[in-house]
């Protein structure tokens, strides 16, 4: 560590030095889009003559420091038109810059990430990046643009099933993925067990999907960072957008506090089928309702001050025999302050919550369970030189896990209150992360994270002899839970586990030429929290829990290595990258294991580990009437749990078993066509490699039970998946001398109506007595139509 701490501090002190050596002055400023002045992610600030050049950050900023002379500068963001403009450099100075649509009708502006030629350069890579433009150009069933669903079609990418929430990053588990809307953690990224994501697409401005090579201002989860910045809002005058669709309908309202110095932005979405089942006499309700909100305030030229919040729930009820509610919330406050020309500072304040609540009226009690945290945040941006930056920070978050909580809803109930242990956490970290310009062809990126995780006091914490809460049992060949031998109890100032873990970074990129680099990445990432769950997929029932005495924290370590690639004048690009990664302490679950309301939970987990490696392929049009992508994956996910004996038997016999996300073979194609300004058809096509699955190989009968026997877990698949999904977007001649503009959306989902599988049951025909196994398929064909709007 200490070495580590000399290294950057020489890096540090040789760049400063580099940089007094001569005669050199700082510009900064902002970018930010003409007709909302709504900051922009990503813009490329370069200097030909100079051969250097830099972006803008999170929140527009940007700041390179050159020697003093006259320089031209190239302003540049696909979507908009590009600023050419002459600098003259004696002094530090700020310049800020707006950029005007480049498209010539009033359609929504298109953002996305830097110009390819900077991609080509820097150091990071594992990167995917997408666009609201571009998520609601893809086919999605009932109609809803979805985030979750967009990213799935990328390298790497893969979703749980049809119906099923989250998504899977390189043989990872969907709960291994950190995903943050304006710095706050969403722990369920789903709204209808997986039918629609928890995000509002109008009201997003930035996404990133880092998949490897991710800085070390991320942490505690080890698969992937979905990073994810909501639009600040129009501070120049009112705007409102929405949509009408099928199942759901949507509405944003945006514009300014005060003009040009505050804004405000309110979106809502909700879903309205269940109105229309009382028409079938169907009792049951499923719906869903979300509200974004965004208050931004600029004090002067170095203070910003925004306000953002999400609040989230999804109701199921069924014959009013079942009610199921649960859903996210999340709250952040952040300051941005300009400490000097070269020092961008943001503090933010931020409350995550997740909450579920289960009622069953025919067994007359309730169910709830729920994890909230308290995070505080400082990072700093120090832009040293046109050459080397530098970030680094702090962040300290506090966790409460309510694991479960059980009371009667009657006074004739038979059910007793019960409340499973509560448990807290604190999770901290420090991290510094540098980009180095080395040559004009080497660039690379390190840094160092320093996590520390304390176990906090816990209301009885069971104590297990030789600390063994799971035993093996010789004579059956299984495990069995262990009894506690004593209980503990501690304040909740106690630490009762505390783990400390270095967590460095590095990755670089090789210039061949202006259009052929070479990548390569590794890093270590540790993740404290752990998802209990024994489905192939989450479901809102399943339990986060921290580590603790018997629960240690996964550790990763992943290697990556890349070719990219520019044609045609940028028109087409080409993305290869190999991965390998491994994770240490990922928990397994024993045979029978029971993870609701169970109060001693370690005695149903073994420590295991995992690995996955593969190879992926993006290529991309991007310019043109015709443009898009194909992705292809090839990879393997595995997992072992070995028994701590020679005699124990582990999982699986103690080898490598196929992970429920392991996907051989993993296509996508996605493309849109404009024929005029008017018609524009979108589509998409997926196969993939069907899920792993333990089917049953045989039975026996045992006092006149049939009882079934299992291949080795995960030995089976379900059959392939694969569908094709088509949309044509009918665009109304715009009447320039009006506000409103509007489009329609025709959709059909899985055009051939493929029956894919969710899963395979097995059972015995009641009356032929004869085995068989049952298929259950989601959707089949779904046409949808969506009016949208904006005014």
């Amino acid at each position: 560590m200490k070495n580590i701490v000399l290294c950057f501090l020489f890096i540090f002190s040789f760049s400063n030095h580099y940089s007094a050596a001569q005669e050199k002055f700082t510009l900064k400023g902002t970018i930010s889009e003409e007709k909302s002045n709504e900051s922009l992610i990503g813009v490329s600030v370069f200097f030909p003559e100079a051969q250097t050049g830099t972006s803008t950050n999170e929140y527009g900023f940007y700041s390179i420091t050159l020697p003093k002379g006259t320089y031209k500068v190239v302003i540049s963001y696909l979507g908009f038109q590009t600023i050419t403009k002459t600098i003259i450099l004696t002094e530090n100075s700020t310049q800020n810059f707006s950029l005007s649509d480049a498209l010539e009708n009033l359609e929504e502006v298109v953002i996305t990430q830097n110009v390819e030629s900077l991609n080509i350069q820097k150091p990071q890579m594992s990167i995917n990046s997408l666009t609201s433009g571009t998520i609601k150009e893809i086919p999605v069933v009932l109609g809803e643009a979805d985030i979750i669903k967009a990213i799935t079609l990328l390298p790497g990418v893969t979703s749980a099933g049809e119906g099923s929430s989250g998504f899977n990053v390189r043989g990872g588990s969907a709960d291994q993925n950190l995903i943050l809307l304006d710095e706050a953690t969403i722990y369920n990224s789903s709204h209808l067990f997986g039918f629609f994501s928890v995000f509002n697409p109008d009201a997003i401005k930035d996404l990133k999907l880092y998949k490897g090579g991710i800085p070390a201002r991320y942490g505690g989860r080890v698969s992937s960072v979905l990073d994810i910045y909501q639009k600040d809002g129009n501070s120049k005058e009112f705007h409102a957008n929405g949509g009408i669709g099928i199942v759901s309908s949507r509405l944003l309202l945006e514009g300014p506090l005060k003009k040009d110095k505050g804004s405000f932005l309110l979106g809502g979405r909700s879903s309205y089928a269940h109105l229309f089942l009382p028409l079938f006499d169907i009792d049951n309700i499923a719906y869903f309702y979300d509200l974004n909100t965004k208050l931004s305030y600029k004090l002067n030229d170095k203070n910003n001050i925004y306000l953002s919040g999400y609040f989230g729930r999804d109701v199921f009820n069924i014959n009013d025999t079942f009610e199921n509610t649960y859903g996210n919330s999340v709250l952040n406050f952040r300051w941005n302050h300009l400490f000097s020309d070269k020092l961008f500072t943001n503090l933010s304040l931020i409350y995550s919550d997740y909450y579920y609540g289960l009622k069953l009226n025919f067994v007359e009690f309730d169910w709830v369970s729920a994890i909230k945290n308290f995070n505080v945040k400082y990072d700093f941006k120090h832009y040293l030189n046109d050459k080397f930056r530098l970030q680094y920070g702090l962040n300290s978050i506090y966790y409460k896990f309510n694991p479960g909580e059980i009371n009667p809803t009657t006074p004739t109930s038979g059910i007793n209150s019960f409340k499973l242990t509560d448990k807290f956490a604190l999770e901290n970290a420090v991290y510094i992360d540098a980009e180095h310009k080395v040559t004009n062809k080497l660039s690379v990126s390190y840094g160092l994270r320093f996590s520390s995780f304390l176990r906090l006091g816990q209301n009885g914490l069971n104590i297990y002899e030789n600390n063994q809460p799971v035993l093996f049992n010789e004579d059956f060949k299984i495990y069995e839970k262990a009894e506690p031998i004593d209980t503990l109890y501690y304040k909740k100032s106690d630490v009762i586990a505390k783990f400390f873990n270095l967590e460095p970074r590095l990755s670089f990129s090789y210039l061949i030429n202006s259009d052929n680099s070479v990548k390569a990445s590794y890093n270590r990432m540790s993740q404290y929290l752990h998802l209990l769950s024994n489905t192939s997929s989450p479901t809102p029932l399943d339990v986060w829990t921290p580590s603790g005495k018997y629960v240690k924290p996964q550790l990763l370590d992943q290697y990556a290595i890349g070719y990219f690639k520019n044609f045609n004048n940028q028109n087409y690009s080409l993305e290869v990258e190999s991965f390998y990664k491994t994770v240490k302490n990922r928990i397994d679950y024993i045979d029978g294991a029971n993870l609701i309301a169970n109060n001693a939970i370690e005695q149903v987990i073994l420590n295991g580990k995992a690995r996955s490696y593969g190879l992926e392929l993006l290529f991309k049009k991007n310019e043109g009437k015709l443009k898009g992508w194909l992705a292809y994956t090839l990879s393997k996910s595995e997992q072992q749990t070995k028994g701590k004996t020679d005699t124990e038997l582990g999982i699986n016999n103690g080898k490598w078993y196929q992970t429920a996300y392991d996907k051989t073979h993993d296509i996508s194609v996605t493309g849109s066509y404009e024929f005029n300004k008017t018609w524009q058809l979108n589509t998409n096509f997926l196969f993939q490699t069907g899920q792993p699955a333990t089917f049953p190989n045989g039975q026996y009968v045992y006092n006149n039970i049939s009882v079934p026997t299992y291949n080795a877990r995960n030995s089976d698949r379900l059959p392939s998946y694969h569908r094709l999904d088509i949309s044509f977007t009918y665009t109304p001649k715009v009447n320039k001398s009006k506000d409103w503009q509007s489009y329609w959306v025709f959709g059909i989902y899985n055009a051939y109506n493929r029956k894919n599988a969710a899963s395979i049951a097995f059972g015995q025909n009641e009356d032929s007595r004869v085995n068989e196994a049952t298929q259950l398929s989601i959707f089949g064909i779904v046409p949808s139509i969506s009016y949208n709007f904006k005014f």
